[in-house]
Order: structure tokens, then sequence, then C-alpha cells
């Protein structure tokens, strides 16, 4: 529990791509790194409030990897919040997790209530697509929740509603981004920052006013290539992270933590 009620403290972290049956994804063990992360949440920030993960828990959205992620997962000392991704299965994550948070229109949608801002976890999952999508329904409900609260606002959602530089990344973010900024538009004032995945690297920027971040992967990353190639996007393997924010009534700061680091320390 976070021994400072003067300060919000949680974890985001984001696109875990985990398989099943110790499978590799890229060469890689996705379930080992998620091992790795709640291992250091668990040892050094045990006492933050709660986790956010947005989106992409698993690499093919089937039973097998979704029982290595909530085993993992079940290790985590702190509560957690999941979002929907591309390569989620909205079916299969509710038979695995019947508890997490749904809208009235059964999307996996929901809030939290801090002292320092109302938190939305968005559902910007679209079947079929790697690309995402915020439907009418989802849309009304998002409406409806700011439509009918005040004060602070912090919302959580896996695809990006903005461009970040990456053409291949941009071409599959948020398809009705506008329709979206109809609905955030008169209640940006109230928004302290929108916290996103998708992209595998660390973003930290503006949008229309508002404060925007995404943090690395936890399996593999996006290259940074600002201009379009020829034989398409690139990946890597540059270090995992996931950002530790601290919130209170001015500010919103956020901590890139590489936790795979095991370079030596030392006294300035």
């Amino acid at each position: 529990m976070n021994k400072n009620p003067e300060m919000l403290k949680f974890i985001h972290m984001t696109d875990c791509h985990v398989a099943g049956n110790d499978q590799t994804v890229y060469g890689e063990r996705p379930s080992t790194k998620l091992r790795a992360a709640i291992d250091s949440i668990n040892r050094d920030h045990e006492d933050a409030d709660f986790v956010v993960i947005t989106g992409d828990l698993t690499h093919h959205g089937d039973d097998a990897a979704y029982e290595n992620f909530a085993r993992e997962l079940r290790r985590l000392v702190i509560p957690s919040h999941l979002l929907m991704g591309n390569h989620d299965d909205t079916r299969t994550f509710r038979f695995h997790f019947p508890e997490a948070q749904r809208c009235d229109c059964g999307f996996i949608q929901g809030s939290k209530r801090t002292p320092y801002g109302l938190c939305l976890f968005l559902d910007t999952s679209h079947k079929g697509s790697s690309a995402g999508r915020y439907c009418e329904e989802r849309s009304k409900w998002l409406s409806g929740v700011l439509g009918a609260t005040d004060g602070p606002v912090m919302l959580f959602m896996h695809h990006p509603p903005f461009k970040i530089g990456i053409p291949d990344t941009d071409d599959s973010k948020l398809e009705d981004a506008e329709a979206f900024w109809e609905i955030v538009e008169p209640h940006k004032d109230r928004i302290r920052h929108i916290f996103v995945g998708h992209a595998h690297r660390v973003v930290f920027g503006n949008w229309r006013g508002i404060s925007v971040s995404c943090m690395r992967g936890l399996n593999h990353q996006v290259s940074l290539e600002l201009l379009r190639s020829g034989s398409g996007q690139h990946g890597n393997f540059e270090a995992p992270a996931y950002g530790i924010v601290l919130a209170n009534s001015d500010q919103v700061m956020i901590h890139m933590h590489d936790f795979t680091d095991r370079s030596e320390r030392f006294v300035f």
C-alpha cells in the first residue's frame, strides 16, 4: 500500500505478448519477461496503489496464453487493471478474468476513483484488425461518464488516437480518432494525461493540449524508423520497461524503469 497519502503512485505496463505453453515470440519468451517485471514491482514498488496494463496481454489471444498470463499476474502483490489490445481476444479473456470490469455494453471498460483523478480504462480493440476503433456504443459510455462526473481525469487505452511519427505504427492507431476527439474535447481541461500502449516505444508528448505517454513493451520493441521502409516495419530487443507514475494535485510525473538493467551502481 502507498505509504504516502499525499501522492498517488501506480505502474504503467503495456504489451506483454505472453504466449502459451512456454512458446517464444520472435525468439524470446514473453512470460519470462513478465515474471521479471512482476518480481521488480513486488520488490521495489510494493507501495504502489495499482498496476495498469494497457493491452496486448497475450500474443495470440488463446487459452494457454491467458493461463500463463494469469499465473504470473497472481504473483503481483498490488491490484491490477487490464485493458484489451489488438492481439487479445475478448471472449477468451473474459473466461479467464471474469472479475474484470465491463461497461454496460459489454466491452472491457471501467473506472477507478483516486484522490487525484478519475482513471478511465478504455477498450479500443477491434476484432480482426491491428488498428483500433472506438465504436458508437463505447463512445456513448465514455461520453456519459465524462458528462456525469467532474474533476480531473486520466485516460488509459491501447491504441493511440494520435500519430507518433513512425509510419507503420501510425497506420494502426485509433481509426476514428476525430470522433474520439469530439467526445474528449469538451473535457480537455480536466484530462491530466492519456496513457497508451501499442507503439512499443517510450513516447512522451502533447496531443491537442493533453499530455500523453507510452512505454516500451515487455518482449520486443518497434525500431525507431521515422521514414517509411520499403521492407516493412522492423523490431528489436531494446530493454523492456514499465512506467512509475507519481501524481498529486499539482503534477503527474512519470519515471521509466529499465527493470532488467544490471549495470553497476555507484555513489556520486
